[in-house]
């Protein structure tokens, strides 16, 4: 791919990310772990990334900062604004997805 066609690639990425962002931040009432058993991946995961990303470029965003960015607050203010308590069937469906340990 030329350097142009990358750079227009890029910002195409960037675009859409900042997309996927606004739509999470708006959608509150979506939970986490709803995310983790339909996607496979959540919020704390795209922070988790996002800081991982940074590390790697050299920015240094640590957690908090790579949380406040995916989840447009702070991620205390998130989780007491936003974050019910899971449900047993929440948590039923999360440990049914996890690899069973031998013992």
């Amino acid at each position: 791919m030329s350097e142009g066609a990358q750079e227009a690639q890029d910002a195409l990425d960037a675009a859409v990310f900042r997309r996927l962002l606004h739509h999470l931040q708006g959608r509150t009432d979506v939970q986490n772990i709803d995310l983790m058993i339909l996607a496979g991946f959540c919020r704390n995961c795209l922070s988790r990334w996002y800081e991982e990303e940074s590390l790697k470029l050299g920015r240094g965003e640590d957690r908090e900062t790579s949380r406040e960015r995916i989840y447009g607050m702070p991620y205390a203010q998130w989780k007491r604004d936003h974050q019910p308590p899971a449900t047993e069937a929440q948590l039923a469906a999360f440990a049914a997805l996890q690899p069973h340990k031998e013992g």
